[in-house]
């Protein structure tokens, strides 16, 4: 089970076509701040239907689109 699953869950079970969440969002999803193991994680999120559209540094936003 990866570190993310519950981030991935959340974008499956809410079944939108894309997110725009902002970090702190994301925070209270898994309890904990994103790091840069983030980039290697994202990978798994195919698996769940979503590909990582866009990371914003300067909003503190990942966009989520849905395969």
């Amino acid at each position: 089970m990866s570190k993310y699953e519950p981030l991935w869950n959340y974008l499956k079970e809410n079944k939108k076509d894309n997110y725009k969440l902002t970090y702190e969002e994301i925070k209270k999803i898994l309890g904990f701040e994103i790091d840069h193991s983030f980039l290697t994680y994202k990978k798994e999120l195919k698996e769940y239907g979503y590909e990582v559209d866009k990371i914003s540094m300067k909003e503190r936003t990942i966009i989520f689109n849905k395969l």
